[in-house]
């Protein structure tokens, strides 16, 4: 029972994670292989500003996810516009290189040494042995995946994105502007990554190369639940959580590769998903 509670609160952290990543290959057909960088430098800009002002981690919220968000809409403006314009490999290599460079720039910056983030009395508290931070994060995680959800299918801007991500040519003509459309669903990807970064600091350590392994299991759960639905993310990261903590039991070595084997078998059984 404790193995299936701390594998459903770990999935909530996958789906929070792979979040941003559904919700730009999904309307822009955008691979962003520098998400889980993107998600370690939202941990470092709360790590900087909760040592300068000397407060937790998570009273710096309200400050890095506007910042993330106008990150996010610069990389679309300056770098993903162009690639997607190029070609389906073009937006890989580019943000492969963008991982690359955040990388070494985090390695020079800060060095390579791992860092975990103050998260005060949260970090503390918890309920009948699970930790408080943990339940948070999880709560966090199906806030947003349905906030968004909710956006999408109610608002005109949802409405927007939707058509443009079925059509973007016919999206043009009906008089939708799709560029500041693009850049705006690329600074919330960046803002939930972000957001995610924080929690992994918070509940562990991060460092310049955590990223990879980051993008790994968020991609897994993307593809797991469903490419672009994003209660499919959330099913994803939960199947990821249950079967990385349900292995640990047999195994400890084994947990990360019963995770493979389950992508690979949802990859090879149902390719489109679990929920598509």
């Amino acid at each position: 029972m404790n193995a299936l509670i701390h594998g459903i609160l770990l999935g909530g952290e996958y789906a929070l994670i792979a979040c941003g990543l559904s919700l730009t290959f999904g309307v822009m057909r955008l691979v962003n292989i520098a998400h889980g960088d993107l998600a370690v430098c939202g941990a470092y800009l709360a790590l900087f500003g909760s040592v300068a002002l000397g407060v937790p981690a998570t009273y710096l919220l309200p400050l890095v996810l506007p910042v993330a968000f106008l990150l996010g809409w610069a990389l679309h403006v300056t770098l993903f516009e162009r690639a997607l314009r190029t070609g389906p490999l073009a937006p890989v290599l580019v943000t492969f290189g963008l991982s690359v460079v955040i990388q070494n720039l985090l390695t020079a910056g800060v060095t390579a040494n791992p860092r975990t983030l103050d998260g005060g009395a949260l970090s503390l508290a918890g309920v009948d042995g699970v930790s408080l931070l943990r339940i948070t994060a999880f709560v966090v995680a199906v806030g947003v995946l349905g906030g968004l959800q909710l956006v999408l299918s109610r608002t005109a801007f949802g409405r927007r994105v939707r058509a443009t991500a079925d059509d973007v040519e016919t999206a043009r003509l009906v008089g939708i502007r799709v560029r500041p459309l693009f850049a705006a669903v690329a600074g919330l990807a960046v803002a939930t990554a972000a957001l995610a970064g924080v929690f992994l600091g918070l509940m562990g350590t991060v460092d310049p190369y955590a990223g990879g392994l980051t993008l790994i299991f968020a991609f897994e759960a993307v593809v797991i639940g469903g490419v672009g639905s994003l209660w499919g993310t959330l099913v994803g990261g939960i199947a990821i959580g249950l079967t990385q903590q349900l292995a640990a039991l047999w195994s400890a070595g084994f947990s990360v590769l019963a995770v493979h084997l389950l992508f690979f078998a949802v990859l090879t059984l149902r390719p489109r998903g679990l929920l598509t």
